[in-house]
């Protein structure tokens, strides 16, 4: 196996680095993706995927809160401090990072759903769950849990560890 360094191509690295920014939204795609079902799965009171289609709004701002998502993915895996010497599988495939990419889908979902029933408590005389009554407010909703997964998978592709 060879490994990364001076003597690599210029056109080498910029494929592996291209090749590992790919793989990065691949997996932070699936993950929003996951994400989706999984609040819609722990906010049984709001229909998130069913509602989104019942409105053009709704679904542009869902699809633009996934186009901020990737952005913010790409944005993070092509900063991202990188260690050249180790092997190419070792760059494209940094499992470290993977780590704090699953770490912080877990977090982005205990933090998100613990938060919406915190204030939603502490707030009665605003009702959370009437956002369920508006396709254009559950959009808005899940275009900002996309757009907060998204700083959090940044964060965690950008913390130099």
């Amino acid at each position: 196996m060879q490994e990364i360094g001076l003597v690599t191509p210029y056109w080498l690295v910029v494929g592996m680095w291209v090749g590992r920014i790919v793989l990065m939204v691949v997996i932070c795609t699936l993950l929003g993706w996951l994400g989706i079902r999984v609040l819609d799965a722990l906010t049984p009171h709001i229909q998130e995927r069913e509602q989104i289609g019942k409105n053009p709004v709704s679904t542009g701002l869902f699809i633009a809160g996934f186009f901020i998502l990737v952005g913010l993915v790409i944005h993070g895996a092509a900063t991202a401090h990188t260690a050249f010497g180790g092997s190419a599988v070792s760059f494209i495939f940094d499992f470290r990072t993977w780590g704090l990419v699953a770490i912080s889908f877990a977090i982005s979902l205990l933090i998100g759903i613990a938060l919406l029933r915190i204030v939603d408590k502490l707030t009665p005389k605003i009702p959370f769950l009437k956002v369920n009554e508006s396709p254009v407010a559950v959009g808005v909703y899940v275009f900002g849990y996309l757009i907060f997964f998204g700083l959090i998978l940044h964060a965690a592709l950008t913390t130099p560890l």
